[in-house]
C-alpha cells in the first residue's frame, strides 16, 4: 500500500459472522448482546452467536458484544463477498479498582503498573456535562500487548486513522480500558479542556524496541477503528501521556499494510475450520492472530514490505505449531492460496450421527465439542450426520460431546469421548432427555409475566461466597427482571433464601413481609440447569405500601 490510504467507511456489503464469547477465565458467556450492523442477537448457552447476511461497512464491519460487568468486546474486519468471518471474543472484567475524590483529584495505580491520574475538579457527568464533585469510581484493565490471547481481548483489528486522515496498521506496545462512574453509577468524563494522565507499563520483551515517543490512539466505537490523538513519552519501563477523555487507549507505532488471505485444507475437499493462525514479523515481537472461518479461509492484514512467518497451531494454548511458512509481503495484497497441511498427526476426524427422542435423524441441530472450557459447534446435515476435522495439541484427547435437537428443544447428556489422530467413529448420540428450555415465569397479584428463550435472554451468576443472581431481559430490551437467592449447600431438593426480587413490570421497591424460601428442583453441573420456584408476599415503598402476592418458577442454564 502507498503512504496515503483513503478511509472508505461508506461502501456497504452483506456479510455473515459467527463466534464464541467467553469471560476472562475462558468460560462461555450466555445472554450477551451482540450487535452486527442492524442485527442484534444474544449468545446462547455455549457463548455462541451468529448473524447471517447482514449489511455492514465493507472496510470496517464491526461486531460489538455487551455484557453487564464487562467492558465491551469489539471486533472489526474487512468483509469479503461470499466469505463469512469467525471470532473468539474474550471479555474483560469491568471491576472498580480504586476511588478518587473529584474535587481534589488523585491517582489509581494497578498492580501491573497501569496508572490513571485525574485532575482536581476535572470530571463531569457524561450525559449532562454538569460538574461532578463526589467520589469517582475507576474501573480499568491493562491489555498486555504480548499476551497470547491479545486478538481475543483487544477491540478492533489494529487499524487506525492517523492525524492526516489515512489508514494505518498499528503495532501495539500496550492498551488500556478505563471507565469512570459516579456514586450513583452515572458515567463520567473529563472536563473539556482538561487532561487526565495515563501510565502504560511496557513489557520487558518490548522494552528495547519501544520508541522514546509514541502516538496515542483511542478507539472509536462508531466505526470500529482507532484514531490518533496525542502522544506518550517513554519513561523507564512505562509510557506516560495525557488524554482528554476516557475510552480504550493504545500506544502504537503506525505501519503501512496489505491484505492477506489463504485457505487451510486437510485435503482438497476438506477445509480446516476455526483453526488458529499466527503471523509474525520475522525477528520481532510484532505478531497477529486470526481464525479460519467455516470454509477454512482466513483474511486479514499484515505489515507491508516485511518478511513474515505464518504458523498454524492445533488450538489456542498449544505451544508447538504443526505447520509454518515464511513469505514476503511487498506493497500489494498477497494470497498464499490453498494450503494442504502435510502432517496429519495432530488432526482427528469425528464421524457420527445425532437422532431425536423418536430415534429419527435430527435435521435441525448441532454437534457441540467441548475441550476444557472451549466450545466449538458444528451443524448436522439433514440426515443428522456430521464429519468434523479438528486439530488437537496432542493425543489421546478426551473431549465432551453434546448432541442438540433445536426443533424439539432437547439435548443429549454430556458424553465423554477419547479420540486419537485419524478417523474416530462416534456412536449415535440421541439428543433427548435434557430439555434446553429456559424460562422465568411469575405472577404478581394474579397478573402473569413470562420470559422464555430464545426470544428473551438470560444471565446467571454465582458469586460462590453467598448468592446466585439470575436475570431475564426481553429482546430488544424493554424490561429486565432479576432475583437472587442464597447458595449454601445448594442441590436439587434444597431450600434457599430469596435475597431480592425485582420484577420489571412493577415500578416499586419490594420488601419481603417474611422470609421467602426458594425450592430447588434441579441443579445440574456447569452448563446444565438450575430450576426451582418460590411464593411470597411483598410490600411496596411508602407512602403507598402497596401489597404484592408473587409466585415464580424458573429454569436457567448454569454459567459457573
Amino acid at each position: 500500500m502507498n503512504d496515503t490510504i483513503p478511509v472508505d467507511v461508506s461502501t456497504k456489503i452483506n456479510s455473515t459472522v459467527s463466534g464464541f464469547v467467553t469471560d476472562e477465565n475462558n468460560r462461555s458467556v450466555s445472554g450477551a448482546s451482540v450487535q452486527f450492523g442492524t442485527s442484534i442477537s444474544t449468545t446462547d448457552k455455549y457463548g455462541y452467536f451468529e448473524a447471517k447476511n447482514v449489511q455492514v461497512v465493507k472496510n470496517a464491519a464491526v461486531v460489538t458484544v455487551t455484557k453487564s460487568g464487562y467492558f465491551k468486546g469489539i471486533k472489526t474486519y474487512i468483509a469479503v463477498a461470499g466469505e463469512s468471518a469467525f471470532f473468539r471474543i474474550k471479555l474483560m472484567p469491568k471491576t472498580i479498582l480504586g476511588n478518587i475524590n473529584a474535587a481534589s483529584g488523585g491517582t489509581v495505580t494497578l498492580s501491573n503498573g497501569l496508572s490513571i491520574k485525574l485532575p482536581a475538579g476535572g470530571t463531569v457527568n457524561a450525559a449532562t456535562n454538569s460538574q461532578y464533585t463526589g467520589t469517582v469510581n475507576v474501573a480499568a484493565y491493562w491489555i498486555n500487548p504480548t499476551a497470547a490471547d491479545l486478538a481475543m481481548i483487544m477491540p478492533g483489528d489494529l487499524r487506525g486513522i492517523n492525524t492526516e486522515g489515512s489508514l494505518r496498521l498499528l503495532q501495539t506496545f500496550g492498551m488500556a480500558a478505563v471507565e469512570l462512574t459516579g456514586s450513583s453509577g452515572e458515567l463520567l468524563q473529563i472536563v473539556n479542556g482538561q487532561k487526565a494522565n495515563l501510565t502504560f507499563p511496557i513489557p520487558s520483551s518490548l522494552l528495547a524496541a519501544a520508541p522514546t515517543a509514541i502516538p496515542l490512539w483511542y478507539f472509536d466505537e462508531t466505526n470500529g477503528l482507532w484514531k490518533q490523538e496525542g502522544s506518550a513519552t517513554k519513561t523507564g519501563n512505562s509510557y506516560i501521556g495525557d488524554v482528554g477523555h476516557f475510552s480504550f487507549w493504545n500506544c502504537d507505532v503506525p505501519q503501512n499494510y496489505v491484505q492477506f488471505n489463504c485457505s487451510l485444507r486437510k485435503s482438497v475437499k476438506e477445509p480446516l475450520a476455526y483453526t488458529l493462525i499466527k503471523i509474525t514479523v520475522v525477528g520481532t515481537n510484532n505478531f497477529k492472530y486470526g481464525y479460519t472461518n467455516s470454509s477454512g479461509n482466513v483474511d486479514g492484514l499484515v505489515p507491508a514490505n516485511s518478511n513474515l512467518l505464518m504458523e498454524v497451531f492445533p488450538a489456542y494454548g498449544c505451544n508447538t505449531s504443526l505447520y509454518s511458512q515464511t513469505f514476503t509481503a511487498t506493497n500489494v495484497n498477497i494470497s498464499l492460496g490453498a494450503i494442504t497441511i502435510p502432517n496429519a498427526s495432530n488432526i482427528a476426524t469425528l464421524n457420527g450421527t445425532v437422532t431425536n427422542c423418536g430415534n429419527t435423524a435430527v435435521s435441525n441441530g448441532f454437534i457441540v465439542i467441548k475441550e476444557g472450557d472451549v466450545f466449538t459447534r458444528y451443524p448436522v446435515d439433514n440426515m443428522g450426520a456430521y464429519s468434523v476435522s479438528k486439530f488437537f495439541c496432542n493425543f489421546p484427547q478426551t473431549v465432551t460431546l453434546i448432541g442438540e435437537d433445536v426443533t424439539n428443544a432437547q439435548q443429549s447428556a454430556f458424553i465423554s469421548k477419547v479420540i486419537n489422530a485419524g478417523t474416530n467413529t462416534v456412536s449415535n448420540i440421541q439428543a433427548c432427555g435434557v430439555s434446553t428450555q429456559q424460562f422465568i415465569n411469575y405472577t404478581i397479584n394474579n397478573v402473569a409475566y413470562s420470559y422464555t428463550a430464545p426470544a428473551d435472554t438470560f444471565s446467571y451468576f454465582n458469586d460462590i461466597l453467598s448468592k446466585i443472581s439470575m436475570t431475564a431481559e426481553t429482546v430488544p430490551a424493554s424490561g429486565q427482571m432479576s432475583f437472587g437467592m442464597s447458595n449454601a449447600a445448594i442441590a436439587a431438593g434444597s431450600n434457599q433464601n430469596l435475597i431480592f426480587f425485582y420484577p420489571a413490570q412493577i415500578f416499586d421497591s419490594l420488601s419481603m413481609n417474611a422470609p421467602v424460601s426458594v425450592y430447588i428442583s434441579e441443579y445440574g453441573q456447569v452448563n446444565q440447569f438450575v430450576a426451582g420456584s418460590f411464593t411470597g408476599t411483598f410490600t411496596g415503598k411508602p407512602p403507598t405500601n402497596t401489597p404484592y402476592n408473587a409466585t415464580c418458577n424458573f429454569r436457567i442454564r448454569r454459567r459457573n
